[in-house]
């Protein structure tokens, strides 16, 4: 197939024009990434978003790689000498790599099987004539082919081999193995059972010991459990439509006539079926349904993973960031507006030690020393403790108290990346920092982390990992890129990340900026090793530099267009500076003045809005948020209360909610909202702060049952209109004198207050 045909094809499927699937295609090969063609290239393109870019460039590296399976297929078959004209077409007009392998696998090399002995044995003419279902005299037509010296001792003999033979036949059918295929995506079922004996040890799957749903419609959750399960050797996992009805289907296809010849063509259908077909089948709907669950399932992290490094950020403010802990005290580093490390400290304001005078001592001198602004606490062991110990010591109003989901704080404090940032720092430091930027700037922070421990994924571990892979990076490059990146303090992570970059340039381009200072505009990148022009035009639009020599070098304005910039700019008596900060001029342009063959107005109207609002960040502007005072653990909650929550991870079923009490609860999909809702995404977000009420507590098990209702009783019982309960706490132990109040006397001796 022609790479037009392809496009045509494609257009097809996606509901646009030939032409733009030709053009993008075209700038793909050129080596164009998603990012950029979909920001800067719409002309080209008929204005294609990311998603549409992604797809075209996803589906002609299928069509590619299967017309070179094609290739493949038609040297095997001609080696062979069994190419025809009209099997050559069969072989181009296949549509698909399963419709493709159903042709060849007549003609693909295989091991030795029943009917390859048979046909040594000579029986493959009197196959051939049973087949035929003639009704001729079939014991006097078999007695022809015994052959004692080839193993053919008896009329049964001959009469097996041949059923071997045929068999063989049926299962290579490429019209038999499509219908059997479609009965058994259309009615099979998944039937799993728990393995005996393995009922306590496999309590977790539970719900599956003696579980069937139809194959069409199960959801990628329980797809991927129920498999995940057998792995683990808990259950027994079957998949396909009865064996009545197989068979029914098969006959109906090969069976003719009612005699002696049909009644062994049927022998065969059953011997095949049981033997090779269904077998087969089993693998093709396994791997089938496994990639529609894996499809599923890498689309909702997908989705939660640019929810969350989408989430609104802090800024640039001094932050001080803890790692709360009991027994090993709380970790506390404090970080300059571009996240430098400053300082290190450990406080031990909880038990057992509860040195808490001296902590708070420590903390409100620190917050003095270097201005802090906000403090981040982690969200894991002893965080709601520390919370409230923090507010509790009387900091200037004006500083915030935030608590920061720390998933993925310790993969980030072991890595490389932070070793190479921290050599002379332990994990817990390292984890800390993570806390704090992670507060002021969730992109840059978690794009050091693998998406996969960032806790957002469901079943991350059992889906394709090339697939997931492949999917996350895409998510993250679109969200670095959409955001913008600062070149002059960008980590060499979020670098790797631009359009046009990857981990060697962008290592280039710390270890320039380290020998030669910040970059004063665009221009300069390009002195960067290695750092060519391709890569230049693809990196630049999203690269920023505050407060460089040229001001657009601060927005999203790609270069190419800065001679168009400077025009209008001329056109109204200002320069640059001036069109950028007065918005009212900006609105005034008449952008059909500076249409032409390269420009039109798609890209004009991304350069308007980008002149009036120059380097805005995308994301939303950043709330503080309070988790229940008082409720701090499972135990503090009763049903009925009412907690705000923040969004940690969206499945199929529904979504999981942080109450900060160490355990997330589950609203689930049919409590998520007082309509019908289908899919969790068009009513919660990751990272979005919501209202839940408590529906059930089960300690033992640590599950949490919330409900986003206005009602969520409605159908039950009232309880009274309970009210959201408080957790008790007792008053706070002074500790004495201790080692960390001679260490506070020693630092203000060393810094001074």
């Amino acid at each position: 197939m022609t790479d037009l045909n392809h496009y045509s094809k494609i257009a097809s499927e996606l509901g646009v024009q030939v032409k733009q699937v030709s053009s993008t295609v075209a700038l793909l090969d050129e080596g164009a990434t998603v990012p950029f063609i979909s920001r800067y290239r719409k002309e080209v393109t008929g204005s294609l978003d990311e998603v549409q870019v992604a797809a075209i460039r996803d589906r002609v590296q299928q069509l590619r790689d299967l017309d070179k399976r094609k290739e493949a297929v038609l040297k095997s078959i001609k080696e062979q000498g069994k190419l025809t004209p009209e099997l050559e077409d069969k072989i181009h007009e296949a549509e698909t790599m399963t419709i493709l392998e159903d042709i060849y696998l007549p003609y693909k090399p295989k091991r030795r099987t029943k009917g390859t002995v048979a046909k040594e044995k000579g029986l493959e003419p009197l196959a051939q004539l049973i087949f035929e279902q003639s009704g001729v005299d079939l014991e006097k037509r078999a007695a022809e082919f015994l052959d004692e010296e080839k193993g053919v001792a008896t009329l049964e003999d001959a009469l097996q081999g041949a059923r071997d033979i045929i068999a063989e036949w049926i299962n290579e059918d490429a019209d038999v193995r499509k219908k059997v295929r479609e009965l058994f995506i259309e009615e099979g079922k998944f039937v799993s059972k728990v393995i005996p004996g393995k009922e306590e040890e496999g309590i977790k799957y539970k719900d599956y010991f003696d579980w069937s749903e139809p194959i069409k419609t199960a959801p990628s959750h329980r797809v991927l459990a129920m498999r995940r399960g057998e792995k683990e050797l808990f259950l027994m996992l079957d998949t396909g439509p009865g064996e009545a009805e197989a068979l029914s289907l098969i006959e109906s296809m090969v069976v003719k006539g009612n005699h002696a010849s049909s009644d062994q063509v049927k022998l065969a259908v059953k011997d095949g079926y049981k033997r090779l077909l269904k077998p087969s089948m089993e693998t093709e709907v396994r791997l089938y349904s496994k990639g529609k669950a894996d499809e599923q399932a890498i689309k909702v992290f997908a989705e939660n993973l640019r929810q969350l490094l989408l989430a609104a950020p802090l800024g640039e403010k001094a932050v001080m960031a803890i790692d709360p802990g009991f027994r090993t005290g709380c970790k506390m580093v404090c970080l300059g507006p571009q996240g430098q490390f400053l300082q290190y400290e450990a406080i031990y304001p909880n038990e057992p030690q509860r040195k808490t005078a001296e902590s708070a001592a420590l903390v409100k001198y620190l917050v003095e020393r270097h201005g802090i602004e906000a403090i981040a606490i982690g969200n894991g062991t002893a965080s709601r403790e520390t919370e409230a110990f923090v507010k509790g010591i009387g900091l200037p109003k004006d500083v915030l108290v935030v608590m920061v989901n720390e998933s993925g704080a310790s993969i980030y404090s072991a890595s490389e990346a932070a070793r190479e940032e921290f050599p002379d720092f332990d994990l817990t430091v390292r984890g800390a920092v993570s806390i704090g930027r992670r507060l002021m700037d969730p992109l840059a922070e978690l794009v050091k982390i693998d998406p996969k421990s960032i806790g957002v994924g469901q079943y991350q571990h059992d889906v394709d990992q090339n697939a997931l892979k492949n999917s996350l990076d895409d998510t993250v490059m679109s969200c670095v890129n959409g955001v913008g990146v600062e070149i002059n303090t960008a980590s060499k992570q979020l670098l790797t990340y631009v359009s046009g970059l990857g981990p060697a340039l962008a290592q280039n381009i710390v270890n320039y900026r380290n020998e030669n200072g910040p970059f004063r505009n665009r221009e300069e990148i390009k002195k960067v090793p290695r750092l060519g022009g391709k890569a230049f035009e693809q990196a630049a639009g999203f690269l920023r530099i505050r407060n460089g020599e040229n001001p657009l070098d601060a927005s999203a304005v790609h270069p190419e267009r800065y001679g168009l910039v400077n025009n209008m700019a001329q056109d109204l008596g200002l320069d640059v500076g001036d069109l950028l900060k007065d918005k009212e001029v900006s609105g005034k342009i008449p952008l059909e003045k500076y249409v032409d063959d390269e420009v039109g107005m798609p890209t004009l109207r991304d350069i308007l809005d980008e002149l009036t609002k120059p380097g805005r960040d995308p994301r939303e502007n950043f709330e503080v948020f309070q988790f229940q005072e008082g409720v701090n653990e499972i135990g503090d909650l009763k049903v009925g209360m009412k907690l705000p929550g923040i969004i940690t991870n969206i499945t199929q079923f529904g979504a999981f909610v942080d109450i900060g009490v160490h355990q997330d609860g589950l609203v689930h999909l049919s409590q998520l909202a007082d309509r019908f809702v289908k899919d969790p995404n068009e009513v919660v977000a990751v990272s979005q702060k919501v209202e839940v009420t408590v529906t059930e507590v089960d300690i033992p098990r640590k599950r949490i049952g919330l409900s986003m209702k206005a009602d969520p009783f409605s159908d039950q019982p009232k309880r009274g209109g309970q009210k959201p309960q408080q957790g008790k706490s007792g008053k706070k132990r002074q500790s004495g004198q201790g080692d960390m109040a001679e260490k506070l006397a020693l630092l203000k001796q060393k810094f001074g207050k």
